[in-house]
């Protein structure tokens, strides 16, 4: 099982095609969960874990792996499921997100998929604000859920939005009068987080859900300015992945677009590495940050808005 991500090295093309790669897993029951292989550092069987005292109810316990020592997260009861309870028969999934590395216990790990980010779907609008996916997809026949990460780690261990004393200046927002900057992440923790995070600053912020409503906002505002966007959208942070366009396609697209192109672009993800930062420049991105750390965020966004000091 620890050769299933091998030859992650020979995938990173299919980023920027609006393409990507799920490894499909198992928590309790039949129902098929995804993560972007990108995500994935290993997977490989449970191994013992030690209990900590006084630990979250959803830490089954930390392991130690390679040098490091890494809480190992019940993806099945952090999400309101069953709690997996054989871990000797379990595996699993060490990943990275935000800037720190954890490992996801699951009942099993099954295969390696390759599709279009078009035809990965946002939840069922009946889903709710309670809901913990993130996007779907159908494969086989078989609905996939893809789990929003960002939530269930916030739930455990909540991320501050809170600026220093220091980069907080709602002259920003003042400056800009009444140009937007528009906020685009498929998470609904996220975006908030970033609208949080923002706010002091003064500035008017709209959101959106995923690169294809993000693109579609911007065409209609575009479409109200005499020479280009940039009359009324300042600025944009983008996550990188999202169902049914990510924002490598985001910003190409909008990068490709006369009337758009002057428009700063900051991708603001979990992935993180150089390749990031390869990719970036490929699309024309302005700016990559790792999530999520508010202080650098909101400085990069003065920056960008030629405000910083």
């Amino acid at each position: 099982m620890a050769g299933i991500l091998d030859s992650v090295n020979q995938r990173t093309q299919l980023v920027g095609e609006n393409r990507l790669e799920l490894l499909l897993f198992k928590l309790v029951g039949r129902q098929l969960f995804g993560i972007n292989v990108f995500k994935v550092r290993e997977v490989m069987p449970c191994p013992r874990l030690t209990v900590l005292p006084k630990q979250d109810s959803y830490i089954k316990g930390v392991a130690h792996i390679r040098g490091q020592t890494i809480s190992v997260i019940d993806l099945s009861k952090s999400t309101g499921g069953l709690a997996i309870e054989q871990t000797a028969d379990s595996f699993i999934i060490i990943a990275e997100y935000n800037r720190s590395v954890q490992g996801f216990l699951v009942a099993g790990v099954e295969r390696i998929v390759t599709l279009s980010w078009t035809d990965v779907m946002p939840p069922p609008e009946g889903a709710g604000k309670s809901s913990y996916l993130t996007a779907v997809t159908e494969i086989d026949g078989q609905m996939v859920s893809i789990l929003d990460v960002e939530k269930i780690l916030n739930e455990i261990n909540p991320v501050s939005t809170e600026l220093s004393e220091d980069v907080i200046d709602a002259s920003v927002g003042e400056s800009l009068g009444d140009k937007l900057v528009l906020i685009a992440d498929d998470s609904t923790v996220a975006r908030n987080q970033v609208r949080r995070a923002l706010e002091p600053l003064g500035i008017k912020m709209i959101l959106a859900k995923n690169g294809r409503d993000a693109l579609d906002q911007l065409l209609a505002i575009e479409a109200t300015c005499e020479h280009s966007i940039t009359e009324k959208v300042a600025l944009m942070i983008s996550d990188i992945e999202m169902p049914v366009m990510d924002g490598y396609t985001l910003t190409a697209e909008v990068k490709g677009n006369d009337r758009m192109a002057k428009m700063p672009i900051i991708l603001h993800t979990s992935l993180s590495g150089v390749f990031n930062n390869a990719m970036v420049k490929k699309v024309g991105a302005d700016d990559f940050i790792a999530k999520f750390h508010p202080d650098e965020l909101a400085t990069a966004v003065k920056k960008w808005l030629k405000l910083e000091d």
